[in-house]
């Protein structure tokens, strides 16, 4: 698999390399991966554990106590509890929602799939996700993993970016374009 470049050149695509290494050879990807997109899904809707994550104010020590009771009330596989307690240890929890995204690219690149970042104003449901998966992968002719996002700003439409191509149908982008048109 193709990880130079971008993932290994950053701090939190090394950590993610390492997770990711480690998960493959003790044959726990998918256990990871399920702890990840959970601890993704708490950084969503938990103010106190962005506050966990980012805060420069909580010591090693905290952190280490913290990361192990959230592991713990969240039922996260022992590889990603260890994992957390390194970056806890190494003061590089802040790096965790980048480590969980290069983790997740690393892992479609595994399974032979193209993951396609896909921003949308509002959550979008199971039978749109499929939709959008079927179309995408006659676009580009392999299976593609969805890692969506929701971003309210972006008003309508979607934003998906594969590798380095983007195409933006927000209707924020539309808007502005039609606001420079005017201008002259």
């Amino acid at each position: 698999m193709e990880n130079s470049g971008g993932i290994q050149a950053s701090l939190a695509g090394r950590y993610a390399t390492a997770l990711f290494e480690l998960a493959r050879d003790e044959r726990q990807l998918e256990a990871v991966g399920a702890s990840l997109g959970a601890l993704r899904q708490g950084l969503r809707d938990s103010s106190d554990l962005r506050a966990l994550t980012t805060s420069p104010l909580i010591g090693r020590d905290d952190a280490l106590k913290a990361v192990k009771a959230v592991s713990g009330s969240m039922g996260l596989d022992p590889i990603t509890t260890n994992f957390l307690g390194v970056l806890a240890q190494n003061r590089r929890l802040g790096q965790l929602g980048a480590v969980i995204r290069f983790f997740n690219l690393l892992a479609a690149a595994h399974r032979g799939e193209t993951t396609a970042e896909v921003v949308s104003a509002r959550p979008l449901d199971d039978r749109q996700i499929e939709a959008l998966r079927k179309n995408l992968k006659g676009r580009v002719g392999r299976d593609v993993a969805v890692d969506l996002t929701v971003d309210p700003t972006i008003l309508g439409g979607l934003v998906v970016k594969i590798g380095s191509q983007q195409i933006d149908g927000s209707i924020r982008t539309k808007l502005n374009n039609l606001a420079q048109a005017m201008k002259g």
